[in-house]
């Protein structure tokens, strides 16, 4: 039997080699994860401070200014009837957020459709908007 020297296990390229203490760090899996976590973090804070510079952007950009308009009423009614109609609710930034992804049908010929496409974030940006206008 010829003297065989062990085999050496081939290191992968996702493998790292042992540390000086033997222990296997996944310092790039690590740092990508954080990295993540860190931008999905700053983004929700972003969409969260919504501004009123942000929150008509989402308007703009979700086309609810074809129906609504901030002070006059058109297709639906003027947001700040929409905030005055429920400006004594605790609940009205979440009622009008729910509101604005499920959509509304009321009485008339005319509803606002859901729209599922505006995340709940963005939902919120935009109620908070709509309730901080006064008439």
């Amino acid at each position: 039997m010829a003297n065989r020297m062990p085999r050496r296990r081939e290191s992968s390229p996702l493998r790292r080699p042992p540390t000086r203490d033997g222990t296997r760090r996944h310092a790039a899996r690590g740092s990508a994860a954080l990295a993540a976590v860190t931008a999905a973090f700053c983004v929700a804070a972003a969409a969260a401070d919504g501004g009123a510079a942000d929150a008509q952007a989402l308007l703009t950009h979700y086309k609810c200014y074809i129906c609504h308009a901030d002070r006059e009423a058109k297709a639906g009614p003027a947001y700040v009837d929409v905030a005055a109609s429920l400006r004594d609710r605790k609940d009205a930034v979440s009622v009008l957020a729910r509101t604005i992804r499920r959509g509304m049908r009321s009485g008339g010929p005319w509803h606002m459709p859901p729209h599922p496409e505006v995340s709940a974030a963005e939902a919120r940006v935009m109620a908070r908007y709509i309730m901080s206008l006064r008439d």
